[in-house]
This record gives C-alpha cells, sequence and structure tokens, in this order.
C-alpha cells in the first residue's frame, strides 16, 4: 500500500479494533502495522477519537508502553472490568494482555 486513503485507512482500524477479543489491547503501533502502514500510528489514534459507536472497543487500545489515554479515565475502568492486569506504575501489563494476533508482528 503506497497511498494513504484516510477514509480506507479509518474502515481498516476499526474492524481490526472490532476484532480485539474482551481482556486483550492491542497498541496504536501494531494497529497500524496490521493495517499496512506501519508508519501512521498516530493516524490510528485519529481514526478512533471520531468513532461514535459504543460497539467498537476503542478503550482496548493503548499506546506503546501499555498506557492508557489520559484525558479518558474511563478507559482504564473498562478494561479493568475486562480483567486486564495493570502494572505499578499504572500502565497495562502488555506481557499478559497484548492480543496474540500482535505476537508475530514483533519479531
Amino acid at each position: 500500500m503506497s497511498h494513504f486513503d484516510s477514509d480506507t485507512f479509518r474502515q481498516e482500524v476499526i474492524d481490526i479494533v472490532r476484532q480485539i477479543p474482551r481482556g486483550r489491547v492491542l497498541t496504536y503501533g501494531l494497529i497500524a502495522r496490521l493495517a499496512g502502514y506501519p508508519l501512521h500510528a498516530r493516524h490510528v489514534g485519529k481514526a478512533l477519537h471520531r468513532v461514535e459507536d459504543k460497539a467498537i472497543p476503542c478503550h482496548r487500545v493503548v499506546n506503546s508502553v501499555g498506557r492508557t489515554t489520559p484525558d479518558w479515565p474511563e478507559q482504564r475502568l473498562l478494561l479493568e472490568k475486562e480483567g486486564v492486569h495493570f502494572k505499578s506504575n499504572g500502565n497495562v501489563d502488555l506481557r499478559h494482555t497484548l492480543w496474540e494476533i500482535a505476537s508475530h508482528l514483533e519479531a
């Protein structure tokens, strides 16, 4: 994919996020890689910021160190309800919570 089409990218991001299982998370960067645009992690955040459909589990997306969105305190509560583990520094424990679909991308 060489040409960046923001509408197509946004739909691809939503399709990926919709599949994240309960109790698991993905990072913005991994979603960008899965969508075929590994350098567009910030665009993932922009795409998700505009999602109004509550059925899309945007709360399951965190940054590369497991940090939740600072201006969305409900995100942590939603993740905790799903059994997501947090480290003492307040970040999601990615070692135990990252969705397995991403494991082949980390190599």
